[in-house]
């Protein structure tokens, strides 16, 4: 197969929205990272996102609408008024809520549960496509299982190229980790996973936010995954990959040591450091996280990317600070090491 990027005009989008009704695969813009889209009422073609992707069967897709109208259809009653609320205030935007599913949603959407996780993106590309083929569109990340998420078609490319046909170009992504993942179905919201739409913020809408235990470590024997990202290794470089907490002196004198630790045992070493600890590395090899947490959410997944372009078998990450979407940028980091996580 011959995977084509397209720009998105009008032709591309009928073409793109033909294939998506013929139970094809389109890789689709938002403004979280890019998507694997397929028509999430049709069981086979989200299968065909979880042979692409090499994705477990056990880990639940997010259904993708462009009009709250949409919703009825996949849940079961009505929402919460919680829930109405943070629709009334976050959608389109990067925030997935937890609903009980309808009959009308596959299991194997849900990842055998019963329930079903649903997003509006803000993207207009993305609310083009759900618009023009009618359906709504299941649209995990656009990379193979395991891999960096993708915040550009190239490098969706590099992980589906010969997997699926056609790939819209919208761009980079604006806010560049996943969505905020939030259960709605209790009587207080959770975070199951944390993206662009901070627990701060759900506090300001509901009054109330709790975050899952399970943000921050793996899942314990027995734990059932109820968000994507939860169960397995995510978001990881070829390479292995620490993440060293603690004030800004101590972080660095551990990752200086510990690269030097590298360098001397024969292997590539690469830091992952904020712009303004930059310097305290010396001519170390260094990638900028940018300047905060927000520009470290749009760098974070081209920079274990890039690691891996460098062949870095020994990455070496500072932390950052967990308010706001700092949250989700060490969820991502946590995931990609598998929460080997040095305090220092």
């Amino acid at each position: 197969m011959n995977t084509r990027i397209l720009k998105p005009g009008a032709a591309a989008l009928t073409e793109a929205a033909a294939l998506i009704r013929a139970g094809s695969l389109v890789g689709m813009p938002t403004e979280t990272v890019y998507g694997l889209a397929a028509n999430a009422l049709d069981p086979d073609a989200v299968r065909a996102i979880y042979e692409a992707k090499g994705r477990p069967g056990d880990n639940p897709l997010i259904v993708h609408i462009a009009d709250r109208s949409q919703l009825d259809a996949l849940i079961s009653g009505a929402p919460s008024p919680a829930a109405q609320r943070l629709m009334d205030a976050c959608w389109p935007g990067p925030l997935t809520l937890i609903f009980p599913k309808s009959e009308a949603v596959p299991m194997r959407t849900t990842g055998g549960l019963d329930t079903v996780a649903v997003r509006m993106p803000s993207h207009p590309v993305a609310r083009a496509l759900i618009a023009e083929s009618g359906l709504p569109l299941a649209a995990p990340s656009g990379n193979r299982s395991g891999r960096p998420s993708p915040t550009t078609a190239a490098h969706m490319l590099e992980d589906m190229n010969g997997r699926i046909p056609l790939i819209l170009d919208g761009g980079p992504c604006g806010v560049g980790v996943e969505s905020t993942v939030l259960d709605v179905t209790g009587p207080v919201p959770r975070v199951l996973r944390p993206g662009g739409v901070s627990p701060e913020c759900v506090r300001e809408i509901c009054g109330a936010c709790e975050v899952d235990g399970a943000v921050m470590r793996p899942l314990r024997e027995g734990e059932t995954a109820r968000s994507p990202g939860m169960k397995y290794r995510h978001y990881a470089p070829s390479g292995s990959l620490t993440i060293y907490r603690g004030g800004a002196e101590a972080a660095s004198a551990a990752i200086r040591a510990a690269y030097d630790r590298a360098e001397a045992a024969g292997e590539r070493p690469l830091i992952l450091a904020l712009e303004a600890n930059l310097p305290r590395y010396g001519s170390r090899r260094t990638r900028s996280l940018g300047r905060d947490a927000g520009e470290a959410a749009q760098r974070i997944f081209a920079a274990l990317r890039e690691a891996d372009e460098l062949r870095a078998e020994a990455i070496l990450s500072e932390a950052v600070d967990t308010g706001g979407i700092g949250l989700a940028v060490m969820n991502r980091l946590g995931r990609a090491a598998a929460f080997h996580i040095e305090e220092v």
